[in-house]
């Protein structure tokens, strides 16, 4: 498992098969009260699911629940500084 610590407004790129297109940015959008929210850019073919709803898929197969369907991406813009 990779380790790594980020600050708010700090992501962290998972890269395509050619190291530069990527594939998924997790950005840090605020740490506050022990929580941290986080922002997900993905290419729209790419589900996203928190892991206890993954591993519930795994098991009993995708489910036409629509709290369990993916939301829309929303971009995320550049982070500065």
């Amino acid at each position: 498992m990779l380790v790594l610590s980020r600050k708010s407004r700090e992501s962290v790129v998972v890269g395509g098969a050619d190291g530069f297109q990527h594939v998924l940015r997790i950005t840090v959008l605020e740490i506050s009260g022990g929580k941290v929210k986080l922002g997900f850019d993905v290419d729209a073919g790419i589900p996203i699911h928190r892991e206890e709803v993954w591993q519930r898929i795994r098991v009993h197969g995708p489910s036409d629940s629509p709290a369990e369907s993916r939301a829309a991406p929303v971009p995320l813009s550049e982070p500065h500084g």
